[in-house]
C-alpha cells in the first residue's frame, strides 16, 4: 500500500509538472528568440544612425559598429555589397529588403539575422545587417530549461517525500489494524486497536474493538454456561443414576413407578439446562411455570431430605401461612435451593432448616445449618477461598439478582443464607 500511494503521488507530480513545465519551456524558447531579435533590431538601428550620413553623402563609413560578441553588424549597399562592418562579403537578400523597404527578418540556419534599410527620400540607400549565432539563443535557452529541470527534480523529489510520510501515516494504522484482526481471529478477544487520529480508520477500530467485546462477553457466557450446567447437573444426575441402580437391584421394584421418577428427574434436568441458557443469553427465563411458594418449597424438601437423610441429616421446613400462597418464578428459585442445599449437603454440618418468611415488601427464604462457612468472598466465582467449585453462590447469586432480587450471607456461624425475592403480582 505504501509504495502505492507513493508512485500514484510522485505519477501524479509528474504529470502536473509536464502539463506546466512543456508550454512553459515553449515558450521560453520562444521568448528568448524574440528577445534576441529585438536586441538585434536596437543594433542594426543604433548603426543605421552612425552610419546614414556618411551613406547619403556617398562616402564609406568609416564607423566601427559598437556591439558585443557575438553580434555581428554591417552596412551593405542596396545590391547586397558589403560597404562596412562585419559580415559576409554579400547580403543575399538584399534585393527582398530593399523592396520591402522595411526591418526584414533573414535567418540562416546557423544565425539570427535582422535587416534594417537606410531610406533617402523613399528610396533605400543602404541596409544595414545584425546577426548572431543560434547557439546563443540555444545556451540561454538551454540554461533556463536547465533551472527548470532543477526545479521540476525538487518538485519530485519534494512530493515523493510528502507522499512517503502520508503513506507511513495512512498505511501504518491499517497495518496495525490488519495485525490487530488477525490476533481477533486467533482468539486474542483482549486485543483493541489504536487510534490513529484518522476519523475513518479510527471508526474501523471502533467496529473492531466492539466485534472483539461482543466476541470476548459470547465466548464469556458459553464457558460460564459450561460451568454452571456441569454444577448444577451433577447433583441431578447422580439421583438418577441411583435411582436406576436401586430399581436394578430389586427384582420387585414397580418399573412404572421407576421410569415416573426418572421422567420427572430428566424434566428437571431439561429445565435446569433451560434457566441456565436464558441466564447466560441474557433473556428472560421462561414464566410460564409461575407457582405458589409452599408447593415449590414442597417439592424441594420431597427432594432434598433424602439425600440429606443419606449423610444422616434432616431438613426441616418453615412457611410462614402469610406468604405460602405467594407467586415466583419456580424455575429461578429452584436453581437457587438447589445451590444452597448442595452447599449446605457438602459444606454444612447438622440440621438444614429452610425459613420462608414476610419481609416487608418481599419475600425471605432463609437456609441455615450448622456448619460455618470461611471468608468473605464466598460470592466470588472461583474465589480461591472456595470450599468447593467456587461457582455454586456466584451462579445463585446471578440468579437472584437476575430476578430482581438479593442473596447475602447472613451469619458465617452457624450458617445462614437469605434470599430476598420480590412477589409475583
Amino acid at each position: 500500500m505504501r509504495r502505492r500511494i507513493v508512485l500514484t503521488t510522485v505519477l501524479a507530480a509528474l504529470v502536473a509538472i509536464g502539463l506546466f513545465g512543456v508550454p512553459l519551456a515553449v515558450a521560453v524558447a520562444r521568448y528568448f528568440v524574440t528577445a534576441e531579435r529585438a536586441e538585434l533590431e536596437r543594433a542594426a538601428d543604433s548603426y543605421a544612425l552612425d552610419v546614414s550620413a556618411d551613406i547619403l553623402r556617398h562616402r564609406a563609413p568609416d564607423r566601427t559598429p559598437a556591439t558585443e560578441d557575438p553580434t555581428f553588424v554591417a552596412v551593405y549597399s542596396p545590391a547586397g555589397r558589403l560597404l562596412a562592418g562585419a559580415g559576409p562579403p554579400t547580403l543575399a537578400d538584399a534585393g527582398e529588403a530593399t523592396a520591402a523597404d522595411e526591418v526584414l527578418s533573414a535567418d540562416t540556419p546557423g544565425e539570427l539575422v535582422v535587416v534594417v534599410p537606410i531610406s533617402d527620400d523613399g528610396s533605400v540607400v543602404a541596409l544595414v545587417r545584425a546577426a548572431t549565432a543560434r547557439t546563443e539563443v540555444y545556451w540561454h535557452t538551454g540554461l533556463t530549461w536547465l533551472g527548470m529541470a532543477g526545479l521540476a527534480v525538487v518538485a519530485l523529489l519534494s512530493a515523493y517525500l510528502v507522499a512517503r510520510r502520508q503513506a507511513r501515516r495512512l498505511a501504518r494504522p491499517l497495518e496495525q489494524l490488519s495485525a490487530t484482526a488477525r490476533d481477533l481471529g486467533d482468539g486474542d478477544f483482549s486485543i483493541r486497536a489504536d487510534r490513529a487520529g484518522i476519523p475513518e480508520i479510527d471508526s474501523v477500530g471502533e467496529s473492531l474493538d466492539s466485534t472483539a467485546v461482543r466476541l470476548d462477553d459470547l465466548l464469556a457466557r458459553e464457558r460460564a454456561f459450561s460451568a454452571d450446567a456441569s454444577h448444577q447437573l451433577r447433583t441431578p444426575l447422580a439421583g438418577l443414576r441411583l435411582q436406576l441402580e436401586a430399581a436394578l437391584e430389586n427384582p420387585h421394584a414397580n418399573l412404572r413407578d421407576v421410569v415416573e421418577a426418572g421422567v420427572a428427574t430428566t424434566g428437571r434436568l431439561d429445565r435446569t439446562v433451560t434457566d441456565l441458557l436464558a441466564l447466560a443469553r441474557d433473556t428472560p427465563p421462561v414464566r410460564d411455570d409461575v407457582t405458589d411458594l409452599a408447593c415449590e418449597l414442597a417439592g424441594i424438601e420431597t427432594e432434598w431430605a433424602a439425600a440429606l437423610a443419606e449423610h444422616a441429616r434432616d431438613l426441616v421446613l418453615k412457611v410462614e401461612p402469610v406468604v405460602a400462597g405467594a407467586l415466583l418464578s419456580g424455575p429461578v428459585l429452584r436453581q437457587i435451593m438447589t445451590v444452597l442445599l448442595d452447599n449446605a449437603l457438602r459444606h454444612g454440618a447438622g440440621t438444614v432448616t429452610v425459613t420462608a418468611r414476610d419481609a416487608g415488601d418481599v419475600l425471605a427464604v432463609d437456609v441455615a445449618d450448622e456448619g460455618e462457612v470461611n471468608g468473605t468472598d464466598v460470592f466470588d466465582r472461583r474465589s480461591p477461598g472456595a470450599r468447593g467449585t467456587g461457582i455454586g453462590l456466584a451462579l445463585a447469586r446471578r440468579l437472584a439478582e437476575a430476578e430482581g432480587g438479593r442473596l447475602r450471607l447472613t451469619r458465617p456461624r452457624p450458617a445462614l443464607f437469605t434470599l430476598l425475592l420480590p412477589l409475583e403480582q
